[in-house]
């Protein structure tokens, strides 16, 4: 099979949170299957050029129609990691890709209509005819619309496309001027409530209410998340739109990079183990306290590795702080948030408990660091308001880090309570609990120390569990296969 991403990031070339993860892990994944995969990218100023090989271009001179004119774009061609992609960049005075950051600007909406409407120029003009063209979120949400309404008659009719919501809250609002821009004209055929309309009474369009209704298949990436999004307001306004194509809507759980996150060859950390050794887990955690400047000795280090945002439960994050310091542990913090407040207020405790030889926060991100936590801590916690699909769980998970979370999204999916999941005890892997406030958390907190001190064969069993996960992409592979072979022949 031959399948087209098109997506505004691919790790780790362009890449700002789990998307471009996602777009480069399950590539991969179905190359190794046997299928030809090729990527889609803008070319931003601001990319990662030391992670593309062999970087040419391929066309001089794309012709994308744009506002009843053209704009001329070149098209580039790298290996990022052995993975295929295509950059296109545009010569306007927009300078859509050139603005030294990925996201963030009042034209977005516009920037990113003008990519998927150049990407299907690409495909139409380069001869390319994918079985399968995957595009990722509201970025490329008009992707579907486009090659339905206006590509298919071009010759792209017999492309099918499935589209994966990464994040619901995130949808691409934009004016009326956005079908001007790409052609589609219309405005009353497609701002209407049942096609692109926003559904609140306003006269913006949702490219992502576009995609679901243009789209041959939808998934999000996990299978409670999808569950979450058409019952809850988790959906951001979409629920219903969901719910008049569930015939056509799943979620299917995001992967790990196996080979990055490895703790038997992870080139950050200072010993390496596997499930048999994992006792040696010991010599990462003195590292970690070395490096965190924590007092040495027999206390368990709870972590926390993650964007510091409202999603992640933060008042939970601080809680577990103080509980760990009240209950004889040790606590870690890595992470930052994009709201100058939040940041403010985790600067604040950092300078409170600057002292404490039990507990260090870092505010910012460091590759490094994140993979020792993960090896060194024997608990990560991650108390989210709500985790479409989750990363850090699954990473803990292959490290042999026993995971406290709280039951939404993906870590309901992929976390299972010692003391109460239905499953055997054979595939429990971590500690759970319901409701977002201070007694569930403690609740979780109390029994996963409590298993730590007073039963370590039992602790080291749950350990073992978790590490004997496997949260690859090897499941979520086949799971898109299915679903592109089911709409190649709907």
């Amino acid at each position: 099979m031959y399948i087209m991403m098109i997506a505004a990031e691919c790790a780790p070339v362009a890449k700002v949170g789990g998307l471009g993860d996602v777009v480069f892990g399950l590539s991969r994944e179905l190359e190794l299957r046997g299928h030809a995969v090729e990527i889609v990218l803008p070319k931003y100023d601001c990319m990662r050029h030391d992670h593309v090989w062999g970087l040419q271009v391929v066309d001089h001179a794309l012709a994308v129609p744009w506002y009843g004119s053209t704009v001329e774009c070149a098209v580039w061609f790298g290996f990022v990691h052995g993975r295929k992609c295509f950059f296109i960049e545009p010569r306007s005075p927009q300078s859509y890709f050139e603005r030294g950051a990925y996201y963030g600007f009042p034209d977005d909406a516009e920037r990113f209509a003008f990519f998927s409407k150049a990407a299907l120029e690409f495909l139409l003009k380069a001869g390319k005819r994918p079985d399968v063209i995957h595009t990722h979120d509201w970025q490329t949400a008009l992707v579907p619309v486009l090659l339905f309404e206006m590509y298919a008659a071009a010759g792209l009719g017999s492309q099918r496309v499935c589209h994966t919501i990464h994040n619901f809250r995130h949808q691409g609002t934009a004016g009326h001027e956005i079908l001007r821009a790409t052609g589609l004209n219309r405005p009353e055929y497609y701002g209407s409530p049942d096609r692109m309309g926003d559904g609140f009474g306003g006269h913006a369009l949702n490219l992502t209410r576009g995609a679901i209704l243009y789209s041959n298949f939808v998934t999000t990436v996990s299978p409670h998340h999808a569950w979450e999004v058409r019952h809850t307001d988790l959906g951001c306004g979409l629920g219903h739109t969901l719910h008049l194509h569930q015939d056509k809507f799943s979620g299917i759980l995001n992967g790990l990079d196996y080979e990055m996150w490895n703790p038997e060859t992870d080139p950050y950390i200072p010993q390496h183990y596997d499930a048999a050794t994992a006792a040696q887990k010991a010599v990462n955690t003195d590292a970690l306290r070395e490096r965190m400047l924590l007092r040495q000795g027999a206390r368990p280090v709870i972590g926390y590795v993650g964007r510091l945002d409202t999603q992640k439960g933060l008042h939970l994050i601080r809680h577990a702080l103080w509980y760990a310091l009240e209950h004889d542990a040790q606590f870690v913090l890595l992470g930052s948030g994009s709201e100058h407040g939040i940041n403010e207020d985790f600067w604040h405790l950092k300078r409170q408990l600057n002292n404490n030889p039990d507990c260090h926060l870092e505010i910012g991100y460091d590759e490094e660091l994140a993979h020792l936590i993960y090896a060194g801590a024997q608990f990560l916690v991650m108390p989210s308001n709500y985790e479409p699909c989750g990363l850090s769980q699954l990473i803990a998970l292959r490290y042999g880090t026993v995971p406290v979370v709280r039951s939404v999204g993906g870590l309901r999916d992929t976390v299972f309570d010692w003391d109460f999941s239905s499953l055997p005890r054979t595939r429990r892997n971590g500690f759970v609990f319901e409701h977002p406030d201070h007694a569930g958390m403690d609740s979780a907190l109390s029994r996963a120390l409590g298993l730590w001190r007073q039963e370590p064969q039992l602790f080291q069993q749950l350990v073992a569990q978790g590490m004997a996960c496997d949260y690859s992409w090897n499941n979520p592979g086949r799971d898109y296969l299915d679903v592109y072979e089911f709409i190649r022949h709907k």
